[in-house]
């Protein structure tokens, strides 16, 4: 007869070599005796798929000898991303800060206060939104990589604009709960194709929500596009473990899609959403018309 594995022991197997169980538990994805829960297996998977795709990048910037990286996550709640991130990657290179930047004080002071319990020294948690930090001098002028994950509405297109502001080299946005352009959608009807049959798209409150996700999401990839970064659009992770599943990593490339910024416009026309360039896409409001 095999021995019956103990619930901790599959707990164990599934953490990363070297990755620190003790963190886990102060963050409320092991129990105190190790164990994982369905709602934290949940977590950790989500969390962990995210890592891999940002731990890729930070292989690619980081040259020899060069400096130390920096890293904004926005709309960080409980830090499970940086507490996670500066555990694998920058507490064993002895390098690097990450930044935490958070609206809510007692999350701010919480992660803070973990972060000096645990020696996490090279961890700064700010709270703010992502456009006040933009404007922040406790922040260095350039950051290397922004993060986003779950940022619910409007707070993704501010870690964009805080991202462009600060030159990143690399943006890793998952979106959550895009409001906007639905509100916009369902109030002006996108008047230029109420008589097409493409209304239909957006005829129902559900496919109006939808649409506006989807619709939103596109118009962040071109924006991206046209102010020089290559854009990839993939799963966070499977459709089972979140509905707010979708996944845009930017890179900087310095090749302003112009083409990107035309069609970006046009959509923004043909749906009847044109107030929403200088709220969200004010390098395109401020630059005229685009050049062919």
């Amino acid at each position: 007869m095999k021995p019956q594995k103990h619930p901790q022991d599959d707990a164990l197997a599934q953490l990363r070599p070297g990755q620190s169980p003790e963190l886990l538990k102060e963050l409320h994805i092991l129990t105190r005796d190790g164990r994982l829960n369905q709602d934290s297996r949940r977590k950790l998977k989500q969390v962990e798929h995210l890592v891999q795709f940002i731990e890729k990048i930070l292989g690619e910037l980081t040259p020899a000898g060069g400096p130390a990286l920096t890293l904004a996550d926005h709309g960080a709640g409980k830090s499970y991303l940086g507490f996670i991130l500066y555990d694998l990657w920058f507490k064993p290179r002895g390098s690097g800060v990450i930044y935490g930047i958070e609206t809510r004080p007692e999350l701010v002071a919480r992660g803070a206060e973990l972060a000096a319990r645990l020696g996490f020294e090279r961890m700064r948690f700010l709270n703010e939104s992502a456009a006040d930090a933009a404007r922040d001098a406790a922040l260095p002028d350039r950051i290397d990589i922004v993060t986003a994950l779950h940022a619910c509405d409007t707070a993704t297109d501010d870690a964009i604009a805080f991202g462009l502001a600060k030159r990143a080299q690399a943006m890793v946005l998952a979106p959550c709960c895009q409001a906007e352009v639905a509100a916009c959608l369902r109030r002006h009807k996108a008047l230029q194709l109420a008589r097409t049959p493409l209304a239909e798209l957006w005829r129902h409150p559900l496919h109006t929500r939808e649409m506006g996700s989807q619709l939103t999401n596109v118009l962040r990839c071109l924006y991206l596009q046209s102010q020089g970064y290559g854009v990839t659009v993939t799963e966070l992770v499977g459709w089972e473990h979140s509905l707010k599943n979708e996944l845009i990593i930017a890179r900087w490339t310095g090749h302003r899609q112009h083409s990107a910024a035309e069609r970006l416009r046009a959509l923004l026309c043909d749906f009847g959403l044109q107030e929403l360039l200088p709220l969200r896409f004010p390098a395109l409001a401020s630059a005229g018309p685009t050049p062919a």
